[in-house]
Protein backbone atom coordinates (compact mmCIF):
# COMPACT_ATOMS: atom_id res chain seq x y z
CA UNK A 1 0.00 0.00 0.00
CA UNK A 2 2.84 2.39 0.85
CA UNK A 3 4.42 1.80 -2.55
CA UNK A 4 1.18 2.69 -4.33
CA UNK A 5 0.90 5.88 -2.26
CA UNK A 6 4.48 6.78 -3.14
CA UNK A 7 3.89 6.27 -6.84
CA UNK A 8 0.63 8.27 -6.86
CA UNK A 9 2.25 11.08 -4.87
CA UNK A 10 5.28 11.19 -7.16
CA UNK A 11 3.14 11.19 -10.31
CA UNK A 12 0.80 13.94 -9.04
CA UNK A 13 3.72 16.14 -7.98
CA UNK A 14 5.64 15.30 -11.15
CA UNK A 15 2.80 16.33 -13.44
CA UNK A 16 2.39 19.57 -11.48
CA UNK A 17 6.11 20.25 -11.85
CA UNK A 18 5.80 19.59 -15.58
CA UNK A 19 2.97 22.11 -15.90
CA UNK A 20 4.90 24.78 -13.99
CA UNK A 21 8.07 24.03 -15.99
CA UNK A 22 6.07 24.34 -19.20
CA UNK A 23 4.61 27.68 -18.08
CA UNK A 24 8.13 28.99 -17.41
CA UNK A 25 9.99 27.65 -20.41
CA UNK A 26 7.38 26.99 -23.12
CA UNK A 27 4.07 28.82 -22.69
CA UNK A 28 5.53 32.08 -21.37
CA UNK A 29 8.05 32.50 -24.18
CA UNK A 30 5.39 31.64 -26.78
CA UNK A 31 3.00 34.25 -25.36
CA UNK A 32 5.79 36.84 -25.14
CA UNK A 33 6.57 36.33 -28.83
CA UNK A 34 3.01 37.01 -29.99
CA UNK A 35 2.34 40.31 -31.75
CA UNK A 36 0.85 43.41 -30.17
CA UNK A 37 -1.51 42.75 -27.26
CA UNK A 38 -2.03 39.03 -27.89
CA UNK A 39 0.66 37.96 -25.42
CA UNK A 40 -0.68 40.09 -22.59
CA UNK A 41 -4.20 38.82 -23.21
CA UNK A 42 -2.87 35.24 -23.23
CA UNK A 43 -1.07 35.80 -19.93
CA UNK A 44 -4.28 37.17 -18.40
CA UNK A 45 -6.30 34.18 -19.61
CA UNK A 46 -3.64 31.76 -18.39
CA UNK A 47 -3.65 33.50 -15.02
CA UNK A 48 -7.39 33.02 -14.73
CA UNK A 49 -7.33 29.41 -15.87
CA UNK A 50 -4.29 28.17 -13.95
CA UNK A 51 -5.10 30.42 -11.00
CA UNK A 52 -8.26 28.39 -10.52
CA UNK A 53 -6.71 24.91 -10.66
CA UNK A 54 -3.18 25.26 -9.29
CA UNK A 55 -4.11 26.00 -5.64
CA UNK A 56 -6.00 22.69 -5.48
CA UNK A 57 -3.09 20.89 -7.12
CA UNK A 58 -0.49 22.42 -4.79
CA UNK A 59 -2.49 21.68 -1.64
CA UNK A 60 -3.41 18.20 -2.90
CA UNK A 61 0.24 17.44 -3.58
CA UNK A 62 1.21 18.68 -0.15
CA UNK A 63 -1.48 16.53 1.48
CA UNK A 64 -0.29 13.44 -0.42
CA UNK A 65 3.30 14.08 0.66
CA UNK A 66 2.19 14.54 4.29
CA UNK A 67 0.15 11.32 4.19
CA UNK A 68 3.15 9.47 2.74
CA UNK A 69 5.45 10.88 5.42
CA UNK A 70 3.09 9.80 8.22
CA UNK A 71 2.23 6.41 6.70
CA UNK A 72 5.86 5.57 6.10
CA UNK A 73 7.36 7.28 9.14
CA UNK A 74 9.51 4.28 10.08
CA UNK A 75 10.49 3.41 6.51
CA UNK A 76 13.59 4.41 4.64
CA UNK A 77 13.22 7.49 2.47
CA UNK A 78 10.91 9.34 4.83
CA UNK A 79 13.53 12.02 5.42
CA UNK A 80 13.55 12.67 1.68
CA UNK A 81 9.76 12.89 1.66
CA UNK A 82 9.71 15.30 4.61
CA UNK A 83 12.30 17.49 2.88
CA UNK A 84 10.22 17.41 -0.30
CA UNK A 85 7.21 18.45 1.79
CA UNK A 86 9.18 21.36 3.24
CA UNK A 87 10.03 22.49 -0.29
CA UNK A 88 6.38 22.23 -1.30
CA UNK A 89 5.42 24.35 1.71
CA UNK A 90 8.04 26.89 0.58
CA UNK A 91 6.46 26.99 -2.89
CA UNK A 92 2.99 27.52 -1.43
CA UNK A 93 4.26 30.37 0.77
CA UNK A 94 6.13 31.89 -2.19
CA UNK A 95 3.02 31.61 -4.30
CA UNK A 96 0.78 33.28 -1.74
CA UNK A 97 3.18 36.09 -0.87
CA UNK A 98 4.93 36.79 -4.17
CA UNK A 99 3.20 35.32 -7.21
CA UNK A 100 -0.53 35.31 -6.48
CA UNK A 101 -0.77 39.07 -5.85
CA UNK A 102 0.79 39.78 -9.26
CA UNK A 103 -1.33 37.09 -10.91
CA UNK A 104 -4.52 38.48 -9.36
CA UNK A 105 -3.79 41.85 -10.91
CA UNK A 106 -2.65 40.39 -14.24
CA UNK A 107 -5.73 38.28 -14.79
CA UNK A 108 -7.91 41.40 -14.85
CA UNK A 109 -5.74 43.37 -17.27
CA UNK A 110 -6.75 44.24 -20.79
CA UNK A 111 -4.85 46.47 -23.22
CA UNK A 112 -7.17 49.28 -22.13
CA UNK A 113 -6.75 49.02 -18.34
CA UNK A 114 -3.31 47.53 -17.72
CA UNK A 115 -0.88 49.68 -15.75
CA UNK A 116 2.14 51.26 -17.36
CA UNK A 117 4.49 48.99 -15.44
CA UNK A 118 2.68 45.79 -16.44
CA UNK A 119 5.76 44.35 -18.17
CA UNK A 120 7.88 44.98 -15.09
CA UNK A 121 5.27 43.21 -12.97
CA UNK A 122 5.22 40.26 -15.36
CA UNK A 123 9.03 40.10 -15.34
CA UNK A 124 8.96 40.06 -11.53
CA UNK A 125 6.39 37.24 -11.63
CA UNK A 126 8.61 35.30 -14.05
CA UNK A 127 11.69 35.68 -11.86
CA UNK A 128 9.85 34.36 -8.79
CA UNK A 129 8.27 31.62 -10.89
CA UNK A 130 11.74 30.38 -11.94
CA UNK A 131 12.70 30.12 -8.27
CA UNK A 132 9.46 28.28 -7.54
CA UNK A 133 10.05 25.87 -10.43
CA UNK A 134 13.56 25.12 -9.13
CA UNK A 135 12.13 24.31 -5.68
CA UNK A 136 9.42 22.12 -7.27
CA UNK A 137 11.98 20.21 -9.32
CA UNK A 138 14.04 19.61 -6.17
CA UNK A 139 10.94 18.36 -4.33
CA UNK A 140 10.10 16.03 -7.21
CA UNK A 141 13.66 14.69 -7.32
CA UNK A 142 13.52 13.95 -3.59
CA UNK A 143 10.22 12.10 -4.00
CA UNK A 144 11.65 10.09 -6.87
CA UNK A 145 14.73 9.27 -4.78
CA UNK A 146 12.48 8.17 -1.91
CA UNK A 147 10.92 5.58 -4.23
CA UNK A 148 14.27 3.82 -4.44
CA UNK A 149 14.43 3.55 -0.63
CA UNK A 150 11.28 1.48 -0.21
CA UNK A 151 12.12 -2.18 0.37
Amino acid sequence: MLSALEVVTTVVVGVMVGVEFSVAFVIGPILDALPEDSGQLGHAHGGRMLGAVMPVWYIGSLVLVAVRAVAGWHHQGTGLVVTAGALLILTVVMSLLLLVPINNRNKTWTPENRPEDWKEQMNRWNRWHYVRVAALIAAFALLAAALTCTP
